[in-house]
């Protein structure tokens, strides 16, 4: 499992603590800068340490290799993503309908685009074509996946059919693609209107009018 600096740092003064911090962030916008410029593939530890303008010992401290530093800043975000499976698990079908006909933006949803926003460029980055082609399912699993299967019936959600499985899996991915568009076009739209259009697309039907 890839180790954070926090964990590989302690004990340690707050000085050392405060260029810990430093040298990750250093790390972390090398590799995002790296990955959009040339891919993943096409970059090595020396590349990274010299756009983070660090040593290669400071990197070797923390991390084994470049993938253990990519792992470990997709764990970190999977990880925040997790508070948001709370939120998901309250939800009813009921309340969505009656935030639906409200024309309200979800609160939970807004705070999902928020965090969205702010990880935008390692986002765009890693879930791009010079990215990690296995991190976006895993988004879709801890986000996507998560806020369907929490909406079903009970008698769905505990004895799925294969259609029932199916159909968890179509939306989704549908809702993934909401994300990555979302990602790619630049975010013009704001939290809150993406959080209206994501329970807008939940509902709408074939033949319907597609306007919010």
């Amino acid at each position: 499992m890839a180790t954070t600096l926090e964990t590989c740092a302690s004990p340690i003064a707050a000085g050392e603590d405060r260029r810990i911090v430093r040298s990750k962030r250093a790390l972390r916008d090398a590799l995002i800068a790296l990955m959009e410029e040339r891919g993943y593939e096409a970059f090595t530890v020396n590349d990274l340490c010299a756009r983070a303008d660090l040593n290669r010992g400071t990197f070797y401290n923390h991390f084994r290799d470049k993938e253990d530093l990519l792992l470990t800043l997709e764990d970190e975000v999977v990880a925040d993503l997790e508070r948001f499976r709370v939120s998901m698990q309250q939800l009813s079908l009921a309340e969505l309908l009656r935030i639906r006909v409200g024309r309200a933006p979800l609160p939970f949803l807004v705070e999902l685009f928020d965090y969205l926003r702010d990880q935008a460029d390692f986002l765009h980055a890693v879930m791009g074509p010079g990215g990690d082609i296995r991190f976006a399912p895993r988004l879709r699993d801890v986000v996507c996946t998560d806020l369907i299967e929490n909406i079903l019936h009970d008698r769905y959600r505990e004895n799925p059919t294969p259609f029932v499985n199916y159909y968890v899996a179509f939306y989704a991915s549908a809702y993934l693609g909401v994300i990555t568009r979302w990602l790619e076009t630049g975010m013009a739209e704001s939290s809150e209107e993406m959080a209206v259009i994501a329970l807008r697309l939940l509902f709408i039907k074939p033949g319907e009018s597609i306007e919010l």
